[in-house]
């Protein structure tokens, strides 16, 4: 086996430039390297840079500052070596799966009889032998990004690029599909040396990686890495297995490296009126409360029990815990969920005394909705456009999240009935000014 890495990334960066600021930064930093007969995997939420790591890797976008080479040549654009598999299956509804998987082969020139035996070979070793004829809109969720599979080892690439390759299908899909790939793999079936997986799921990193790169987010970057030593095929129920899932979950929610014994922002992050907040709903928030609350839990609980009771992936559970910790409801640390007794009482209270709850804490602890709030009580009207609060948000962050922080805020404000906001006028009110 050659011991020279298959692909190198040396601090690399990517910021887009933002009207009326400097740059947004996505990435910083990134040092990544794959050697043949690995799958690396890249875990992290939404919006940690993961994809965009994978773009700069394809070729199909370029980097800011920094390297990232593929059998030791930089890259400058999409390399014939590697080849990606996308999320959403992207396949071409006008064309068979035969005609889908050959179009690669067809941009490289190759004789048509070489075309036709490739093609087939990849649609057969993916299993879906039998369907060369058929169209997309004939196959299931799973038959399409088999598909996808087939067009990406169809042209025999070194490495394999996959972004969420199985978040868009049915759990039981997904787990079939997962199997297959690790079986082909397994027995040196297919055309590639290296793969690089971008997930959010974390059982499916330990379930399929050596080697996983956990990201943290704003801007991008790798917290740690982690090696999977276990053997395979891995079984999610063996302890080893679970202890390493619950490893990741403590490193993903680790106090923050040199920070003082005791300080306050180590139990609560400190917030700013120009931070960007997740969209996660009041439902959750309290359907969360509730849960840590009720037996077994009885008001801590181990984020991957709580994770498999509700059944929700960090995506999904992450947000809502950061926010309840953000709210001062609960304390995230340590692979755990601890409400505080304000967050125990909210659990248990009336739906009046609920919003009561909510609204002092949503104004006391988030910055921006307070600000808002503030806002309404000094003005002879009690009212203010929604671009004032926009123009603010702006000067910390992009248009897209500065819109996002203030639906979530506004989200957040209507259950708790803090303040009102009209869509049709763009107007914020206090519904009932004192």
């Amino acid at each position: 086996m050659n011991q020279s890495p298959l692909l190198t990334c040396a601090d690399v960066r990517k910021a887009y430039p933002v009207p009326d600021a400097d740059e947004l930064l996505v990435l910083e930093g990134m040092n990544l390297e794959l050697r043949e007969g690995q799958i690396v995997g890249l875990l992290g939420r939404s919006g940690s840079g993961k994809s965009t790591l994978l773009r700069l890797i394809a070729g199909l976008a370029e980097p800011s500052a920094g390297e990232i080479r593929y059998m030791g040549e930089p890259v400058s654009g999409p390399a014939p070596g590697i080849a990606m598999v996308f999320q959403s299956f992207a396949l071409f509804p006008w064309l068979t799966v035969f005609e889908n998987v050959a179009l690669g082969l067809e941009a490289q020139r190759l004789p048509r009889a070489e075309i036709r035996k490739r093609s087939l070979a990849a649609i057969d070793l993916i299993g879906l032998d039998g369907f060369e004829s058929a169209y997309p809109r004939e196959l299931s969720g799973g038959m399409r990004q088999r598909v996808g599979f087939a067009r990406a080892l169809v042209v025999h690439p070194n490495i394999l690029l996959m972004d969420e390759p199985f978040s868009a299908l049915d759990v039981l899909t997904a787990e079939t599909l997962r199997t297959d790939f690790l079986d082909l793999w397994a027995e040196g079936r297919m055309p590639i040396k290296g793969v690089v997986l971008v997930t959010h799921n974390i059982e499916e990193a330990v379930l399929m990686c050596d080697r996983i790169l956990l990201f943290g987010s704003n801007p991008g970057r790798i917290l740690s890495e982690i090696k999977v030593t276990l053997p395979q095929p891995r079984n999610r129920q063996d302890p080893s297995f679970r202890d390493m899932v619950e490893r990741i979950y403590v490193e993903m929610t680790a106090r923050p490296k040199g920070a003082a014994g005791g300080a306050r922002h180590e139990r609560f992050p400190g917030l700013g009126i120009g931070t960007e907040l997740p969209r996660v709903s009041s439902n959750l928030l309290s359907g969360l409360m509730e849960a840590v609350a009720a037996p077994p839990f009885n008001g801590a609980a181990d984020l991957p029990d709580i994770a498999s009771d509700l059944q929700m992936e960090i995506d999904e559970l992450f947000p809502v815990a950061e926010t309840l910790q953000m709210l001062r409801f609960a304390e995230v640390e340590g692979g755990d969920i601890k409400l505080t007794e304000d967050g125990k009482a909210f659990a248990h209270s009336a739906l009046d005394e609920r919003k009561r709850i909510f609204q002092r804490h949503l104004l006391t602890y988030v910055p921006l909705a307070g600000h808002i709030r503030r806002v309404l009580d000094e003005r002879l009207t009690h009212s203010a456009r929604k671009s004032r609060f926009v123009d603010e948000l702006e000067d910390f962050m992009s248009e897209e999240a500065a819109e996002q922080t203030l639906r979530a805020v506004l989200s957040w404000a209507r259950y708790a009935e803090a303040f009102a906001y009209d869509d049709d006028t763009g107007m914020f009110s206090l519904e009932n000014p004192t």
